[in-house]
């Protein structure tokens, strides 16, 4: 057996009962001070598994993940469920499967439990409203920065003896946290909307579990001046955007900056033009007439005579004058249609009316580019050079009025507004204190504890044994306890401090004397260190003495 094992053995056994206790005692204190100082300060972290539940739906969330051995904490509030980090997708797909949860919010679940049997249309058409308030909420919940949601759906109803029909509306409470309330609630405006059939975005009101509303009547988004402003911001943005890659290749990201000011007209413009052309002809129709006549004329005469007015007295005609005649006609119409063509032109977007450019560049840059040396004459042909450059790029147009003004000045060092500041060693030790925080409890904990705890027992475990102390025999104790000798020669001792006795002793004898303990005391100390081996001796005295 190695010689440290055989000495932690031995030191064992000197110990005792008592102090072999006290010692496995500290071990387990420290030993579970440890562990709870481990679990307590390196929990996992916890996500948000969901929110706004019933107490119903907590306690049966809380028994299937438990039965899963998916670790769970409920909030504070007793309305939300959180699971370590990276079991959130686990954890709803096992509730899914589950049917949980079945808040009074749910969606489309609603439709499991309703029975087909003495439905009326009346709760057919509640539970489907019912149903896709809850689907709309759960689809605002998953919006980031969005806490809770609730839907009120006012759908459209007919009537037999009402004129107009009432249009769809909806309201929205949300409770957030870090996000901007109000370009959230113009999407939620505009989510609700398209969810819902017939409903329009300015019929969706939306507040905030304050009471503020967020949201209400038409789309500021939808108005002129908004929509103006917007494109030209969207202009001026891609314009300056064109600035930048024409010069970073040359100058450098950080050695120009550019601002472009847009005037744009975004008016709608309707154009209806008809076109005639003379020159391209269609025939429409032609209509022909064509007449042949023939005409023949023939008279008979009877002469005048005597013989006219006898009776009975036949004359003879002649013949008379005669006539003939043709005729022949041909008529033919032709119909034209003229060509035309109509243009009728809707234009909805924009029109640029005036462009105001203004480029600074960092004059030390051009200075390094030409030399050292280089004249300001120079840095104006090099300074109009990259004003033909930008002139190209943008598009710039002497008629349309616009202005474009470059400049060649000295940058200050240190007022880049377009440079994206970093985060600091203190930024993230901030984001990070509460790691740090537990981590150097968790180190702090773990030295004490080894320091005071297990360094003095590794000590004592590893040290050589010493060997027992033997209780003093009966000699040493009569030796010990003071004689009829002892006596007089410290009378002598005494005596001899007066003047004209003999020579005493020195000095280092009565330090000697004086270091000695009394013999009470040294019996005292001998109890302490061995209580059975003095139990002995005086039993051997005691049984002297009654022998003598």
């Amino acid at each position: 057996m190695p010689e440290q094992i055989q000495s932690i053995i031995s030191n064992l056994r000197g110990f005792g009962v008592k102090r072999l206790a006290m010692l496995a005692g500290i071990a387990v204190l420290v030993m579970g001070v440890i562990g709870i100082a481990s679990v307590y300060l390196n929990r996992p972290a916890y996500d948000t598994l969901y929110v706004g539940l019933d107490r119903a739906d907590v306690n049966q969330i809380g028994l299937v993940l438990g039965e899963a051995g998916i670790g769970f904490d409920v909030g504070a509030d007793g309305t939300s469920v959180l699971v370590p980090a990276g079991t959130t997708a686990q954890a709803r797909m096992l509730l899914a499967e589950k049917g949980l949860p079945t808040s009074a919010n749910a969606g489309y679940e609603l439709f499991d439990n309703v029975g087909s049997l003495g439905l009326t249309s009346f709760m057919q058409q509640i539970t489907r409203v019912r149903a896709l308030e809850g689907e709309i909420a759960r689809t605002i919940q998953s919006i980031s920065g969005i806490k809770a949601a609730r839907v009120h759906i006012v759908m459209s109803e007919r009537a037999n003896f009402r004129r107009d029909e009432q249009q769809p509306s909806a309201s929205v409470v949300i409770r957030y946290a870090g996000i901007d309330a109000e370009k959230s609630a113009m999407s939620i405006r505009h989510l609700v909307a398209a969810a819902v059939p017939g409903l329009s975005a300015d019929k969706v009101t939306v507040l905030d579990s304050s009471g503020n509303l967020l949201a209400a009547g038409d789309d500021p988004s939808n108005t002129s001046a908004a929509r103006t402003l917007g494109v030209e911001q969207t202009v001026e943005a891609q314009i300056g955007d064109n600035i930048r890659r024409a010069l970073t290749a040359y100058l450098g990201p950080d050695n120009f900056r550019a601002s472009v000011k847009a005037e744009v007209n975004t008016d709608t413009r309707q154009t209806e033009e008809t076109i005639f052309d003379p020159n391209s002809r269609v025939e429409r129709s032609v209509q022909s007439v064509r007449a042949n006549e023939n005409n023949n004329q023939k008279q008979a005469s009877t002469p005048a005579s005597v013989e006219q007015n006898l009776p009975e007295t036949q004359s003879t005609a002649t013949d008379g004058p005669q006539s003939s005649s043709q005729n022949d006609r041909k008529e033919e119409i032709t119909n034209y249609e003229i060509n035309s063509k109509k243009i009728a032109t809707v234009s909805n977007g924009y029109t640029v009316t005036k462009m105001s450019i203004a480029v600074v560049v960092n004059q030390q840059r051009l200075m390094t580019i030409l030399g050292k040396d280089a004249t300001p004459e120079q840095i104006a042909k090099r300074v109009a050079e990259i004003q033909k450059m930008v002139t190209s790029a943008t598009g710039f147009d002497d008629k349309r009025g616009d202005v474009i003004d470059v400049s060649a000045v000295e940058f200050i060092d240190g007022l880049d507004g377009e440079a994206i500041p970093q985060a600091g060693m203190l930024d993230s030790i901030g984001q990070h204190a509460g790691t740090l925080i537990n981590a150097g409890a968790f180190i702090v904990v773990v030295f004490l504890v080894a320091f005071f705890g297990l360094r003095p027992m590794a000590a004592a475990l590893t040290a050589k044994a010493t060997p027992a102390l033997a209780g003093p025999s009966y000699e040493d104790v009569q030796r010990s306890l003071p004689t009829p000798e002892a006596t007089a020669n410290a009378e002598s001792v005494a005596v001899g401090a007066l003047p004209g006795a003999r020579p005493g002793p020195t000095p280092l004898d009565d330090l000697r004397q004086k270091i000695r303990p009394a013999p009470q005391e040294r019996l005292a100390r001998m109890v302490d260190l061995n209580e059975e081996r003095t139990a002995q001796i005086l039993r051997k005295w005691a049984a002297q003495e009654v022998a003598a």
